[in-house]
C-alpha cells in the first residue's frame, strides 16, 4: 500500500528488552525523513510500527490482538502497519500476513530500502542501521547497542533465531554516537547486547569488550554514568573487573543473569557454567568492587523443574543476597531447542507460586540491602517530579538502580543529577534528603 505521506503521523508500539526500544528509536529517524510525524495517540496515526518479541506468547497474543483490530479501521480510512523485532518463525507466520509490510530484524541494514516502499513523492538514501542518527527518546538517558545476536544457544531463548549470530558495531561508530551524546549533555549512557561480553568476539575483529568500554570510559570528564547490559557469566573477564573497578563514570551495578540455582536445570538450559562457577565468579567481583549491587535473571517453572531444583534457586538467591531480580514464568516458544527436547510440564499454577516465592525473597534482600544505604550519601538521577500537597516528590534512581524518593519544597530538575543522603529504607526503594541543590 502506498499513500502521500506528507503530514502524515506514525505510531511506534514496542514490546521486549530495551534492544527493541534502541531499534525504535533509529526506526523513528527513518519514518522522519520520509515526512512521517510522531504520534502518541495510536488512533491519529496513519502508519502504525510494532517492534515484536516473540520471548513471551502473552507479547505475541497482544500483537495479533491489535492487528485484527487494525484491520477493521483499514475498511475506514486509509492504515498502513509494518511488522519488525526479535520475532520467531513460528509467530511470524502468524503475523506476517496481518501487517502491510514485515522488516527482518537481522536484515536492518536493507531498512531504509524497504520504507522507501511506502513513499512515493522522494528518493531517500540512508547509511546502514547502526549508522542511522537515533531520535532518542530521552533527552538525559541514551541506550547504545553496541552488538546484536547471540552465539549461546540457550535452549529456552529466542534470539539466536531472531538475531542471528553476534554481530560487533564498529568502536569508532559506537564512540562517535556517544561523544554526540555527551556534547548534548546527556547524563546516563547504557550500553546494549545480547552478551555484552563478547564484544569483539566475532568476524568483524574489534577491540574486546573491556578495551572498548574503557576508551568511552575516558571520554568526557564532566558528571554522568555508564551502565552496560546484559552480560554471560560464561563470558565476564577479569580485565572487565578490572576496568569496573577503576572506571570514573561506571556505575557500581552489574547484571548477572543466573537463571537458575540448579547445575541440573543450567545443563538443560545450556548455560555453559556451574553454580559453583557462578558463585567464584561474584564473590570475585564483590572483592573487588566492594558495595556493588548485582542483579540477575531468574526463570521458574522451566520444563522438568523439581521441587529440588526450585529449592537450588531459592538458596542461591539468598546466598548471594540478590537485591534485585527479573523473574520470569517459563514460558515455551515454537522453534527453540527447549520446545524440541522438552515438555512444557510445570502447571501455571506451580509458576505463578514459585514467582511468588522469589518475588518474596528478592523483596526481603532488597529492604536489607536498602537498610545498610541509610546514613550514606550518594547520587541519583531525577526521573520523574510529582507535586503532592504542597511538597513535591522528586523521583529517580541511584547508579544502582536503586528507587528514590525525596521530597522537597521546590522541583528538582528531571535528568539532572543530585547529590542526596539516605534518610530511609523501603521494599523497593529508599527516601532521601537533599544535601545542596546545585545540578550536575
Amino acid at each position: 500500500m502506498k499513500i502521500d505521506n506528507k503530514k502524515n503521523k506514525y505510531f511506534p508500539l514496542i514490546f521486549g528488552c530495551q534492544m527493541n526500544y534502541s531499534d525504535a528509536e533509529r526506526l523513528n529517524t527513518v519514518l522522519e525523513k520520509l515526512g512521517y510525524t510522531k504520534t502518541n495517540k495510536e488512533e491519529n496515526a496513519d502508519l502504525i510500527i510494532v517492534i515484536a518479541c516473540s520471548v513471551k506468547q502473552s507479547a505475541v497474543d497482544r500483537v495479533i490482538g491489535k492487528a485484527r483490530n487494525w484491520q477493521i479501521i483499514k475498511e475506514k480510512k486509509p492504515l498502513i502497519t509494518i511488522l519488525s523485532g526479535c520475532i520467531l518463525p513460528e509467530d511470524k507466520k502468524k503475523l506476517k500476513h496481518k501487517f502491510d509490510l514485515f522488516i527482518d530484524i537481522k536484515n536492518l541494514d536493507n531498512l531504509a530500502n524497504d520504507l522507501k516502499s511506502l513513499n512515493i513523492k522522494e528518493d531517500l538514501s540512508l547509511p546502514s542501521f547502526f549508522n542511522i542518527q537515533p531520535e532518542y527518546e530521552s533527552k538525559y538517558r541514551a541506550f547504545v547497542p553496541i552488538m546484536t545476536g547471540c552465539n549461546k544457544f540457550c535452549t529456552y531463548c529466542a534470539v539466536p533465531y531472531t538475531r542471528g549470530r553476534e554481530t560487533s558495531r564498529k568502536s569508532k561508530e559506537i564512540i562517535k554516537e556517544i561523544k554526540g551524546l555527551l556534547n548534548k549533555g546527556y547524563k546516563e549512557i547504557i550500553l546494549l547486547g545480547q552478551n555484552v561480553n563478547s564484544y569483539g568476539l566475532d568476524k568483524n575483529k574489534e577491540i574486546k569488550f573491556p578495551e572498548l568500554l574503557k576508551k568511552i570510559d575516558q571520554l568526557d570528564n564532566n558528571n554522568w554514568w555508564l551502565k552496560f547490559m546484559t552480560s554471560h557469566p560464561y563470558d565476564l573477564s577479569d580485565d572487565l573487573i578490572k576496568v569496573m573497578k577503576n572506571g570514573k563514570h561506571i556505575n557500581k551495578y552489574l547484571h548477572l543473569p543466573v537463571q537458575s540455582g540448579s547445575d541440573s536445570m543450567l545443563k538443560r538450559m545450556n548455560r555453559h557454567y556451574t553454580i559453583k562457577d557462578y558463585k567464584k565468579l561474584v564473590n570475585k567481583i564483590k572483592k573487588e568492587i566492594p558495595n556493588i549491587a548485582i542483579s540477575t535473571d531468574i526463570i521458574v517453572g522451566f520444563s522438568g523443574e523439581t521441587e529440588k531444583e526450585f529449592k537450588d534457586t531459592k538458596k542461591l538467591i539468598k546466598d548471594l543476597n540478590f537485591n534485585l531480580s527479573f523473574i520470569s514464568q517459563y514460558s515455551e516458544r515454537k522453534g527453540t531447542t527447549a520446545s524440541k527436547l522438552y515438555k512444557d510440564d510445570i502447571p501455571k499454577n506451580i509458576k505463578k507460586q514459585r514467582w511468588e516465592i522469589i518475588n518474596d525473597i528478592i523483596k526481603e534482600n532488597s529492604y536489607e540491602f536498602n537498610k545498610s544505604l541509610i546514613g550514606k550519601e550518594s547520587e541519583y538521577l531525577v526521573d520523574i517530579v510529582k507535586k503532592e500537597k504542597d511538597k513535591y516528590n522528586n523521583i529517580g534512581k541511584l547508579g544502582n538502580y536503586i528507587s528514590v524518593h525525596l521530597i522537597n519544597d521546590k522541583p528538582l530538575k528531571i535528568g539532572k543529577i543530585y547529590k542526596v543522603k539516605i534518610i530511609e529504607a523501603k521494599h523497593w526503594g529508599v527516601k532521601a534528603k537533599l544535601i545542596y541543590a546545585k545540578t550536575k
